[in-house]
């Protein structure tokens, strides 16, 4: 029986290395006009980019009914920054969907063993679900047994984690995103991007995704990449040691305000609290949540008046945020903010 699963499992990996394959078009299903998208995060700790980013490109898209859900009531703690008000529990997105979403997106959490998550995307999966994972998420979606005998992928950083723990997975290397029936993962953290826009070509069409790619500056969502160009180097490691015990800690001033986009907020508050020398906070005119663009609460860490001493940075697409980490920190901890994001900066494309 070993055998035939390792057999098995190369055939996989085999089929995934010789060619690439995007998410299935949708099929409308349960009489449904639009798909229902549902994107869950942990109220203990939710990786920021990992939920907003393809909340953001989703909801953006126009042509899905997207949900943030909590795993239970109040604000999801974002990890690096932030906390952000989800419109419904699970408990109650159940009561309002008895028959399941149509996509589940999936990413990283504190507790990828969580009690409640788990179960519940077991649950879905078996209604018909697509589930889809971002960057770590893929270890809460192979702990939820929804992976097994599918070929998949996840952070860089994790490869050799998953490979040992869930050897039923095919785990490939060197994809942005790997579809595989009605699962879909992605690599690290920025990989969300490209990964959002392939399913919004599939609800969608291509015509749209390109209008979409336009708009958030990303020149294309192609699953090609070279996860073998991350790694922890020396020079990596010295660099976060010299940036932990060598410099201060700057307050960084993300701007919150009703209507700002989620994704460019994300990126600036992911990417900045991750250089080990700033750390993000939401500064609003008052401490009451903020809505933005796309109908979510975003809670404030600072008002105007207690905002004194932190640095404004410019928005924009991850490509000119970490350029902006480059100006202030140098080459060093822009590479080091690009490995933990899985961003090539090498690559041309925009995102």
């Amino acid at each position: 029986m070993h055998l035939i699963k390792t057999l098995f499992l190369l055939l996989l990996l085999a089929s995934g290395a010789s060619r690439a394959q995007g998410i299935a078009p949708y099929e409308a299903r349960l009489g449904r006009a639009r798909p229902v998208v549902a994107v869950v995060g942990v109220n203990s700790g939710t990786e920021l980019s990992d939920f907003l980013a393809p909340y953001a490109i989703l909801a953006r898209a126009g042509s899905m009914d997207v949900l943030a859900l909590g795993t239970s009531a109040g604000p999801i703690q974002m990890r690096p920054a932030l906390r952000v008000a989800p419109h419904a529990t699970l408990a109650a997105f159940d009561a309002q969907y008895p028959d399941g979403a149509d996509y589940i997106v999936v990413p990283a959490v504190a507790a990828p063993d969580d009690p409640v998550l788990l179960p519940w995307l077991a649950v879905q999966a078996a209604k018909g679900a697509t589930i889809v994972s971002i960057c770590d998420g893929a270890l809460v979606v192979a702990r939820a047994g929804i992976f097994k005998q599918h070929r998949a992928t996840g952070h860089w950083a994790t490869h050799r984690q998953r490979v040992a723990d869930y050897p039923d997975t095919a785990w490939l290397a060197n994809r942005r995103y790997v579809a595989d029936g009605k699962v879909v993962s992605s690599a690290g953290i920025s990989a969300a991007i490209p990964t959002a826009l392939a399913l919004v070509e599939a609800v969608a069409g291509r015509a749209r995704a390109d209008e979409v790619a336009a708009e958030i500056g990303a020149s294309g969502w192609s699953d090609q990449h070279n996860s073998a160009r991350f790694g922890r180097t020396p020079g990596m490691l010295l660099t976060a040691l010299g940036n932990k015990l060598l410099h201060g800690q700057a307050r960084i001033a993300i701007a919150l305000h009703d209507g700002m986009d989620e994704l460019e907020m994300a990126l600036q508050a992911d990417a900045f609290s991750r250089t080990l020398r700033s750390k993000a906070y939401g500064v609003a005119d008052s401490m009451a949540p903020v809505m933005t663009r796309h109908g979510l609460q975003i809670y404030p860490d600072l008002d105007r008046s207690a905002a004194a001493g932190t640095v404004p940075v410019a928005g924009g697409n991850l490509k000119q945020i970490i350029s902006q980490i480059r100006t202030m920190y140098g080459a060093g901890t822009a590479h080091l903010v690009a490995a933990q994001l899985e961003y090539d900066e090498l690559a041309e494309a925009n995102f």
